[in-house]
């Protein structure tokens, strides 16, 4: 998908995909990561959303990285902060109090420009990547963060109708992309109530993906 996709996305705000509110089923499942306060939880595809101002008062620092520069200074904005902006590599990091988002293409973020990460928050990349890209998407992934732990919210539904995003990822395709690297669980899933975008039937999973001991 081209990253001038999103930019426009963005620009002409049909961002149908932002909600108003932090995401229940992190608000409900977050905790089974069992993370110390201060821990650092990398969001990709942050944009604007709520989910990072929970887990920050949940006591946790935010790392994030988003295409979108308007959605970063939202995000900021809506956080009530004041960033600081330094150039890094090909980046703009915006920086403030226990949270640094990354301005760019997420791809081209390295695990030494990250820094080390405690957990991934992943409700709105896997889902927003055609079938192409979602192989690449978790290899990188699990390398610029050393497989940290990852709670990760995926949908299902009838992709004959609707077009996405967010795409339909099953659960076997998520077997797939992570069982070398992670030890997978299902926690939960559930009907979106309305259904997708108010118009498609669609089930969403939870799962929980611990580093599998010993994996390089």
């Amino acid at each position: 998908m081209e990253t001038s996709f999103w930019l426009q996305k963005w620009e002409k705000n049909e961002i149908a995909f932002h909600q108003k509110e932090a995401n229940p089923l992190l608000v409900k499942y977050f905790a089974d990561l069992s993370l110390a306060k201060g821990s650092r939880v990398f969001v990709p595809f942050c944009g604007k959303s709520l989910d990072v101002g929970w887990l920050l008062s949940q006591g946790h620092r935010v790392a994030g990285a988003e295409l979108s520069k308007l959605a970063v200074e939202q995000l900021f904005a809506g956080l009530g902060c004041e960033p600081e902006i330094v150039r890094a590599g090909e980046f703009e990091r915006y920086s403030a109090a226990d949270i640094d988002i990354f301005v760019g293409d997420l791809f081209n973020v390295s695990g030494e420009l990250l820094g080390g990460v405690d957990a991934i928050y992943d409700r709105a990349a896997l889902v927003a990547l055609p079938n192409g890209m979602r192989n690449q998407y978790s290899k990188h992934l699990t390398e610029i963060t050393g497989k940290a732990p990852q709670l990760l919210i995926t949908y299902e539904y009838d992709q004959s109708v609707m077009a996405g995003p967010p795409f339909s990822v099953c659960n076997e395709e998520v077997k797939r992309l992570y069982r070398d690297s992670y030890d997978l669980r299902l926690v939960a899933s559930e009907d979106v109530a309305g259904g997708l975008k108010g118009r498609c039937a669609a089930t969403e999973h939870v799962w929980m993906l611990r580093t599998v001991v010993g994996s390089q």
